[in-house]
């Protein structure tokens, strides 16, 4: 067979060389040691925690060592491509504060390196595609549908891997006429990888038996040294309509833009072996792998189980968004799960920039990674202590405006807004009670008339007759200039006036002399002020609120 003019049958346009190729994408200029790193995200309609998770150690990798991170969108598989994904993608991970060098943008692409979406590089794996046929290392299949069902039906009574490979690749040594022959007819074909390896044979029989295994050994940077079984099938590298599968695209993709670490999923070892092979037939250095670990989460019985689309809508990144999670809080809670010693480190330093932090891979678990909701809250509430109210407001207006419309009208008056979110902030014990963008105007919207509304009950030791005569003395009492002391002392001869014991104490001992105490008559006046039980300091919210709104709401 002459395997170049196989291949010039089969990609008569194209003109480009591999070597014009490597030209175009040369080595990269970068220090010694310095990482590149990729995000590769499909474009679904669908992205999730995991893509979070491993953007983050891809970030981490390259800018702490002064390399390059970048975007590339992989949407060779048309059937799953949505539409308005791209900017789904590219909006999701910039909310998150996932910041890239470069690649696709909404703008366009950023870099001399791309194109960075995958479907717009179809001569270059043609190119490349057209090498390997010339090299006699892939070759063009016209096995339709129905025949390769023939074949899965054989293998399957022979109880053997289905696939299409060795004895069972019809086409794998066709001749330069058979081929022609076939593309005259129109014949649709794809190109397949030539594989050189070997299934698992058995030799002997009965207990004498034993199965050799070919294997491969591959040194990942999360499970060190890997051995596994080498490919044996002749996958397919270009489909029939000439579009590139996703094991060549992203070989082809990650040598030309000069990818020396990919991070993914442990869902795709399977294909590493295959992958290896890739690198090897194109002549190409493979890149660093590192398989993260799965993200689980326990179920009701305590058992540990993966995160699924289907059952946990906090896998999905618009979770997040819709929610408001803070960049800050989620990226502080991913070290704690990426790497074991983060939390050991962010006691020593309370203080310290997380990206003071020393990321590594050999740090990072590879038995499965445990997400917890609970305490991403509890990060969460310490996060946002460390940010400032005027920060803080920023973050919100620009959430609500983006996830939540009606929020908007809590965000025209700034200082107003900015005294809200500070409240109790700088106490000896600081509180610790906003968690996100959903929940903290929902917490606070009581100081707006327009989102007012009662939520709790009054308090079942203050009858309802004595709930108007509570508010009636508060308000014929109330100095909106009073201090904090004064203004409890007030509080307090209302309950004594009332039968109400003046010390919580005095009514535990003596349950049977009161009505109830005085807490009991504060929370009357809180509900009323704020429509529920529990909040910061009364005082301090009256004196935020002004004494107009505090008057209009008694009057109601």
């Amino acid at each position: 067979m002459d395997y170049q003019k196989l291949a010039d049958l089969l990609f008569p346009e194209i003109e480009k060389t591999p070597e014009d190729y490597e030209a175009m994408y040369p080595p990269r200029d970068l220090p010694k040691g310095a990482m590149v790193t990729r995000l590769g995200p499909s474009p679904t309609g669908f992205i999730h925690l995991g893509n979070l998770y491993g953007a983050f150690v891809d970030e981490r990798l390259a800018h702490q060592s002064g390399g390059v991170f970048f975007l590339r969108i992989e949407d060779t598989d048309d059937k799953r491509y949505v539409e308005g994904a791209v900017e789904t993608v590219i909006d999701s991970l910039k909310f998150f504060d996932i910041n890239f060098d470069e690649g696709a943008t909404r703008d366009g692409d950023v870099g001399a390196y791309g194109d960075y979406t995958q479907s717009h590089r179809g001569e270059i794996y043609r190119c490349f595609a057209k090498k390997l046929v010339a090299e006699g290392k892939a070759y063009p299949c016209f096995l339709g549908e129905e025949e390769i069902g023939e074949i899965r039906a054989r293998q399957e009574e022979e109880k053997v891997t289905p696939g299409i490979y060795g004895p069972y690749a019809a086409c794998r040594e066709w001749t330069l006429d058979q081929v022609r022959e076939a593309l005259e007819a129109g014949k649709p074909y794809v190109v397949r990888l030539k594989s050189e390896g070997k299934e698992a044979v058995t030799e002997g029989e009965g207990e004498e038996s034993k199965t050799i295994v070919r294997k491969i050994c591959v040194e990942d940077a999360i499970r060190g040294k890997l051995y596994m079984p080498e490919n044996f099938m002749d996958i397919v590298l270009l489909k029939t309509t000439g579009i590139p599968t996703y094991h060549f695209a992203h070989v082809v993709d990650d040598h030309l833009m000069r990818t020396t670490h990919v991070v993914r999923g442990a869902e795709w070892l399977s294909t590493l072996p295959v992958h290896v092979e890739l690198f090897e037939k194109l002549g190409w250095e493979p890149p660093v792998y590192c398989h993260t670990a799965q993200l689980m989460k326990l179920d009701e019985n305590g058992n540990k189980r993966k995160l699924s689309k289907r059952e946990d809508p906090e896998l999905s990144l618009d979770y997040y968004r819709h929610q408001g999670y803070h960049p800050a809080a989620v990226r502080e809670y991913l070290l704690t799960i990426l790497n074991s010693d983060f939390e050991e480190w962010r006691m020593a330093n309370p203080e310290a920039d997380i990206d003071e932090f020393q990321f590594t891979t050999r740090k990072m678990s590879n038995s499965g990674a445990l997400f917890d909701l609970n305490k991403l809250n509890d990060i969460s509430k310490d996060v946002l202590l460390k940010i400032s109210a005027e920060e803080l407001y920023d973050f919100l207006r620009d959430w609500a405006a983006e996830c939540a419309p009606e929020y908007m009208p809590m965000f025209e008056d700034r200082a107003y807004m900015v005294k809200i979110l500070d409240l109790g902030r700088a106490d000896k014990k600081p509180r610790k009670d906003l968690i996100y963008a959903r929940q903290i105007v929902d917490f606070v919207s009581y100081f707006f008339d327009e989102f007012y509304r009662t939520e709790d009950d009054m308090p079942a030791e203050v009858p309802e007759e004595d709930i108007p005569k509570i508010l009636d003395a508060y308000m014929a009492t109330y100095d909106h200039s009073d201090d904090q002391s004064q203004w409890f002392d007030k509080i307090r001869t209302i309950a004594t006036d009332l039968g109400y014991a003046a010390k919580p104490k005095d009514f535990k001992k003596h349950p049977e002399d009161y009505k109830g105490h005085v807490g009991h008559v504060s929370t009357v006046i809180r509900i009323t002020l704020m429509g529920r039980a529990q909040s910061p300091d009364v005082w301090t919210i009256q004196q935020i609120m002004g004494e107009e709104m505090v008057r209009r709401r008694f009057g109601r």
